[in-house]
């Protein structure tokens, strides 16, 4: 099973790197991924700048490296840290604070792990996250500079990245406020967020589940307390109720939510490897979250195109994927959020979640799931 998804994680990567993966501006030294395929001029010259989604090619790159360590995947995570800098224009920041989180989590994986050194932009994003903390106004840390609008998407990876450098007191501060906040009690899900004046926005989505789950697996590890791996146990399993029909993560379209499902398989494998193993409950929370990857990532290899020889993903993972094509209409950044081309599976985002899906399946049956 392992060298099965690790041949599988290396033909969803090939795919993305082959299709996307592209210099800036023509300049050596340098590739960020065309946010289409097929693209237009205007996407191939990068005029569209989706920050979060290279964020998350670059965290999907760090997962390819631990895989399979080489040199060539090193200078390509190396490549991708520093094209980011540049076509983001104003350095390693911007206004949205769940964008810096979710860059700051690869720059620090990579970091940590393999010792590309990123000190001074996972610094520099760290403050960022950690100012930001305003319970004065109802957070937690709001969505974007300037908003009254405190969510989950911001929060989850805030709290994991500052979990993992070390600021345990405002992770686990921020991972009790989404608890005490956002969690819907009639389900256990966790809702989207919720604005200063008290008003809940309450649609449920699966990336918001996903970086809760991840906050308190990266807690249950750190501190042992057992009310991090409670919740983790009562999460998976509303995760399987309500959100994984037939064991197979439900899709969230193209666009932004071409990454929801790949985030929330990303820390659903998270738990099922890492997370304290110390009652029965923890080990029936690892094993369930295993099945739900091991489930998802077999469908979407499954309902996948060949292209070319190289797999293309669906949008749904339970349903076959389609084939885009330059008549598709072309996603659009509208208020704050990217909306899906009209074959989703022309977007960035929607091939990522694949790769990030093989990758963690990958994780999980190197850790020895499913148990015999």
């Amino acid at each position: 099973m392992q060298d099965l998804w690790s041949a599988r994680a290396d033909a969803a990567e090939a795919a993305v790197v082959g299709r996307h993966l592209r210099r800036v501006w023509a300049l050596p030294g340098t590739a960020l991924g065309v946010v289409a395929w097929p693209a237009t001029r205007r996407e191939r010259l990068f005029s569209s700048w989706h920050y979060w989604w290279q964020a998350h090619l670059l965290d999907c790159a760090v997962d390819a490296l631990e895989r399979e360590p080489t040199a060539r995947r090193r200078r390509r995570i190396v490549k991708l840290a520093r094209s980011h800098r540049l076509r983001n224009l104003s350095g390693w920041t911007n206004n949205y604070y769940d964008d810096m989180a979710w860059l700051g989590i690869g720059l620090e994986r990579a970091q940590r792990m393999h010792l590309i050194d990123n000190r001074s932009a996972v610094q520099i994003l760290e403050s960022q996250l950690f100012d930001a903390w305003a319970p004065e106004h109802g957070g937690g840390i709001p969505w974007r500079k300037g908003s009254d609008f405190y969510n989950a998407p911001a929060n989850g990876p805030a709290g994991i990245m500052l979990a993992r450098t070390g600021k345990l007191w405002r992770a686990q501060a921020t991972a009790d406020w989404i608890d005490d906040t956002l969690r819907d009690v009639n389900t256990n899900l966790i809702l989207d967020g919720i604005h200063s004046g008290g008003k809940l926005e309450r649609k449920v989505y699966t990336y918001c589940q996903g970086v809760t789950l991840g906050l308190d697996t990266e807690l249950a590890i750190r501190l042992g307390s057992p009310r991090h791996r409670n919740r983790v146990h009562r999460l998976v399993d509303a995760i399987d109720e309500h959100l994984a029909p037939n064991g197979i993560i439900v899709g969230s379209g193209g666009g932004d939510g071409g990454l929801f499902s790949g985030i929330l398989a990303r820390y659903l494998a998270l738990t099922a490897v890492m997370l304290p193993w110390e009652t029965p409950a923890d080990m029936r929370a690892r094993e369930t979250a295993a099945r739900l990857v091991l489930t998802s990532a077999t469908a979407a290899w499954d309902n996948r195109l060949q292209i070319e020889g190289q797999p293309l993903f669906g949008h749904d993972w339970a349903k076959q994927a389609q084939v885009p094509g330059m008549g598709s209409g072309i996603a659009t950044f509208t208020g704050g959020s990217v909306r899906s081309s009209t074959i989703a599976e022309r977007d960035l985002s929607v091939q990522l979640s694949g790769w990030m899906l093989m990758e963690a399946a990958y994780s999980v049956a190197a850790a020895g799931y499913p148990r015999r």
